[in-house]
């Protein structure tokens, strides 16, 4: 059992400020050279929360320097309609990066979708050559929240290869590519799931332990080992006391009593999925212009390194 006073909040916040930071150095390193990273969010139809999330974007990248474009589109824009302007952004060489806000109308083909953008502007990170990138190792632009994660696990625990990782949740937007990233860093690696045999007793064997099945307090301090760090990544709004509030898969204040370090809901890994896309933005604008940047004085800075 931990001392509450020896355990670590990870704030993410403060965390997605430097990672923010850098992020506005690289800007002007690529502005040197007569580069300015180019974000184009595509947002169709009127939902509230992807409106407050496409804000929220928007004003990061003003923050670090990146130009955003915002494609706005009525809630019936058809299919081909948003494929046409997928089209256009990928042709177009001053859009870096392409973020279509999800989740799309009912109507439109969202993998399809998602597939017609082209590798090197997928900040999103959702494309399958991506994906299989990630897969091998190979450096790609890789999904904004399991990047934001491995930085926060770097900056908490230092080195991280030999340690037992244990993954909870086998999404596409976090769990396999959060898998990845763990083996990428060196990690033993096991992800659990809905089906999963022993899922406490799988928990408590993990130094490392990140969250993402979207069940509110699933984690308490029996699936922890004693001195683990946690990564929650959920988001769970609940009804409590008569408020509404947000809560992640772990139970905070029971696992205060077994961890050592962990992020808090929230505060911890929320906003580090913004700032990596601000830095996904930047690396795109890296990867398509190889030529020109490997005879500049922007080849030779020092650059933050990519999750």
């Amino acid at each position: 059992m931990n001392s509450l006073s020896s355990v670590k909040i990870i704030d993410g916040k403060a965390a997605a400020a430097r990672v923010l930071r850098e992020v506005r150095i690289e800007v002007e390193q690529l502005m040197r050279v007569g580069i300015q990273p180019g974000l184009a969010v595509v947002l169709v139809g009127s939902d509230p929360a992807s409106q407050v999330y496409v804000r929220n974007k928007v004003l990061r990248a003003e923050e670090t320097g990146i130009r955003s474009i915002e494609h706005k589109l009525p809630a019936d824009t058809g299919e081909a309609a948003l494929l046409e302007l997928i089209e256009r952004l990928n042709a177009d060489p001053a859009v870096n990066g392409i973020l279509v806000q999800l989740p799309l109308p009912n109507h439109i083909d969202e993998h399809r979708v998602l597939q017609a953008i082209d590798p090197l502007k997928d900040v999103d990170g959702f494309h399958a050559e991506n994906v299989g990138g990630l897969s091998q190792g190979r450096e790609v632009l890789t999904p904004c929240t399991p990047a934001g994660c491995m930085r926060l696990l770097q900056d908490s625990c230092g080195e991280l290869a030999g340690k037992h990782a244990v993954v909870i949740g086998r999404s596409n937007i976090v769990g396999k590519p959060m898998a990845a990233l763990l083996l990428k860093a060196h990690c033993t690696v096991t992800v659990v799931h809905s089906r999963s045999s022993n899922l406490r007793e799988l928990c408590r064997q993990a130094d490392i332990l990140v969250a993402a099945v979207g069940k509110p307090r699933l984690v308490d301090a029996s699936w922890l080992k004693p001195g683990a760090v946690v990564i929650d990544v959920g988001i769970n709004r609940i009804e409590e006391d008569g408020k509404s509030r947000l809560v992640g898969d772990v139970d905070f204040d029971s696992a205060l009593s077994q961890v050592s370090a962990i992020t808090p809901v929230p505060g911890g890994v929320g906003p580090m999925t913004i700032a990596y896309l601000m830095q996904n933005t930047v690396t795109a604008a890296r990867l398509q212009r190889p030529a020109l940047l490997s005879h500049s004085t922007f080849a030779e800075a020092s650059c933050p390194s990519i999750s």
